[in-house]
């Protein structure tokens, strides 16, 4: 097969090794290839731009900014672009917000390789594509009477903010991770207090535990 008519594959994933184990895994097909690489959200913005790539494998956690706020914006500026969310957070974390928020599947780094094989020419050829753990809970999501939880209410960003306080940050370093101001951390911290009728960080801490929305 021409280089032209296979798949090109852009990788976005803070870890080298990851990157060359996956460039490993496309350059044993005949239908794939590698077509650029970034370490960071904003390298991926950033070069996504001159690559001519039909799908992308991002990573949630990157070193610079949430992996769903990359997602958004390679969504505005490639809306013809496949994102294959490839993640090392679990799906019960960010799965549903992702494919909300625009990516044609979720796929855990625990998967073996034919199955991210399988998944990125599923999202190329214009599919969905979910693992049979994520499609039980897209199938509990239909049809729902009961109320959701209340993390479900929360914005991206307001979610962001309870996993890492549930880790452990303050708010001083969350303002620094996400290049944010203390005053605008806090903020997302009282809305999302009131959204779920907590009282303080210790039991935001407990619900995200009590709901395995953190190690």
């Amino acid at each position: 097969m021409s280089d032209k008519n296979r798949i090109k594959i852009f990788i976005a994933d803070e870890h080298a090794i990851v990157r060359e184990g996956l460039k490993h895994v496309l350059a044993a097909t005949t239908d794939l290839q590698f077509g650029g690489e970034a370490d960071t959200g904003l390298d991926a913005i950033r070069l996504l731009r001159k690559a001519r790539c039909q799908v992308l494998l991002l990573e949630i956690a990157l070193p610079d900014r949430s992996g769903i706020d990359v997602l958004k914006q390679i969504r505005k500026d490639h809306p013809d672009l496949a994102v294959l969310i490839f993640s090392q957070q679990r799906e019960e974390q960010y799965a549903l917000r992702a494919l909300k928020a625009g990516a044609a599947g979720y796929l855990g780094k625990q998967c073996a390789p034919a199955e991210l094989l399988d998944a990125i020419r599923q999202v190329a050829g214009g599919l969905k594509y979910v693992s049979a753990t994520l499609a039980q809970q897209l199938a509990n999501h239909v049809g729902e009477d009961h109320l959701a939880p209340p993390h479900e209410s929360l914005s991206d960003r307001e979610y962001q903010t309870l996993t890492m306080i549930a880790s452990g940050k303050t708010v001083s370093n969350i303002a620094r991770e996400l290049s944010l101001s203390v005053k605008t951390v806090s903020e997302y911290r009282a809305r999302l207090l009131v959204k779920m009728q907590l009282k303080n960080s210790a039991e935001l801490t407990h619900y995200a535990i009590r709901n395995r929305l953190v190690e």
